[in-house]
């Protein structure tokens, strides 16, 4: 068979991701806080982007006026004319008069809302570590005045886990500051008796014996359920602790009760250093009877493209040009993407108001099932996109503050045809088992027979699968546990 090279033609379709492209899709998926990092960065490498001054004309038209926001201000007018083997802006691939001067309605509709500043209470305050805390008290122990034991409290001290468990041996610390054990030893009780109580344990078992011994009077019975019979308590063998200290089976839960009290994490409490604010994306407002989207905007600069880099297109060279000219280009996308997000934000959260307005009316008994695709469908854009603008993203309503995913989950259907939200239902699970009888608790079973009473038929592994998902184990096991006080 003869082989022949032949040249043909073909045309096809693709979508190309460029560069810019995957950078407009990214903006969608950030949340405010990281919007405002990656257009500062942009700032400071790109020469071309420059924040626009809130007041930079004392003529220009008020805020009150729509368009405010979005007309530039004029550039002045050239005397010279552009060389004429220079071309000019306008034969850039992208109108740029379209773009940088365009009507820019949502966002200045956004500037002009009202918005209170966040509540004072709300700030988290900064706290002290566990290791601040325990150095403190070691500088204040009359008992550990002496340099050298005041070395092996440091030693100890920042051993600590986040827990306020010590993760060091003791014949390491001696080693370390050449001393004995039995030194190391003594200066560790002194340490276990600081604030908060149970802290420098080497296990649970030590941390809850260390905060029973904490009371003058501690039970005696609940130090040795602890000391001696610490596997039959972590595997709720109740009576067989009672068979072994021969005391009523009421008598121990009575223990069982306090130990399960007792914190077992003693440093859990100064675990928040790096807890964050959270700072909601869009907020709900409520005006009249109608529900009104506001973005948050604080701390997003507003950007332009600088003049003086613009009027080198018509007098620099060649390289010069197309290097003002590739910085022109990601200026303008990135300007462009950020006003897009924002379009998209607010249209997919002023969707999600429409289709949950009894839930911010009623609250969550009231919650209906929704999907990325009704949104999608609603506001004429692909579900991936949906999702992508919903990630990361906070919304504060009346009924309080939830991210945007929230809002979308399955449902189940009821008796008279309605779809009954998945949250709505775990809502009733979760209502009905902190009602129950201690004594009597609810199986599976008798949940799915009560649900189904209110018209709601839900299968008993649906039930368990959501239990499950709430936290809370199966009635044979909560029979068993004590309640709290």
């Amino acid at each position: 068979m003869a082989m022949e090279t032949r040249l043909s033609l073909r045309q096809s379709q693709r979508v190309v991701m460029t560069p810019l492209l995957q950078q407009a899709i990214q903006l969608l998926q950030l949340s405010t806080l990281e919007l405002q990092e990656v257009v500062q960065k942009e700032l400071l490498e790109n020469p071309l982007l420059e924040e626009t001054p809130e007041q930079e004309n004392p003529e220009a038209p008020q805020a009150d006026d729509p368009r405010a926001t979005a007309t530039a201000p004029e550039l002045p007018a050239t005397t010279e004319p552009p060389p004429r083997d220079e071309r000019p802006t306008d034969d850039l691939p992208f109108d740029l008069t379209a773009v940088m001067f365009d009507d820019h309605e949502e966002r200045s509709l956004v500037a002009q809302e009202d918005r209170d500043d966040l509540p004072f209470e709300n700030i988290v305050r900064s706290t002290s570590s566990l290791n601040d805390h325990l150095d403190e008290q070691l500088r204040l122990s009359p008992e550990l005045e002496d340099p050298v034991a005041r070395r092996i409290g440091t030693e100890i001290i920042g051993n600590l886990d986040e827990d306020g468990y010590l993760r060091a041996e003791l014949e390491e610390i001696a080693q370390r500051c050449g001393v004995s054990v039995p030194e190391v030893e003594k200066i560790l009780a002194i340490v276990q008796a600081f604030d908060p109580p149970g802290v420098a344990a080497r296990s649970i078992q030590e941390c809850l014996l260390l905060q029973l011994k904490t009371d003058p009077n501690p039970d005696p019975v609940s130090v040795e359920i602890v000391e001696q019979h610490f596997d039959d308590l972590t595997r709720r063998r109740y009576p067989d602790i009672a068979r072994a200290l021969k005391l009523p089976l009421d008598r121990i839960m009575e223990s069982v009760e306090e130990i399960m009290g007792l914190e077992p994490k003693p440093g859990r409490r100064f675990g928040g250093n790096d807890s964050r604010y959270i700072v909601p994306d869009v907020a709900v407002v409520k005006t009249g009877g109608e529900y009104t989207v506001v973005l948050n905007e604080d701390g997003i600069p507003r950007l332009r493209v600088n003049n003086l880099y613009r009027s080198l297109l018509r007098s620099s060279g060649d390289e010069a040009r197309q290097y003002v000219e590739q910085k022109l280009r990601s200026a303008v996308w990135l300007i462009k993407s950020v006003d897009q997000r924002q379009r998209t934000l607010r249209k997919v959260a002023q969707s999600i108001v429409k289709f949950q307005k009894d839930f911010l009316d009623k609250g969550l008994p009231y919650l209906r099932p929704l999907s990325l695709r009704d949104v999608g469908e609603d506001i004429s854009m692909h579900e991936s996109t949906v999702s992508r603008v919903t990630t990361n993203k906070y919304i504060e309503t009346p009924q309080g503050l939830f991210e945007l995913k929230f809002f979308f989950h399955s449902g189940i259907q009821s008796g008279d045809g309605e779809m009954v939200s998945s949250v709505s239902v775990k809502k009733m699970i979760q209502d009905l088992l902190a009602n129950e009888d201690p004594s009597k608790p609810l199986s599976d079973q008798e949940i799915a027979q009560i649900l189904k009473g209110r018209s709601l038929t839900i299968a008993r592994r649906t039930v368990a699968k959501y239990r499950e998902e709430l936290g809370i184990l199966p009635s044979h096991q909560r029979r068993l546990m004590p309640r709290r006080r």
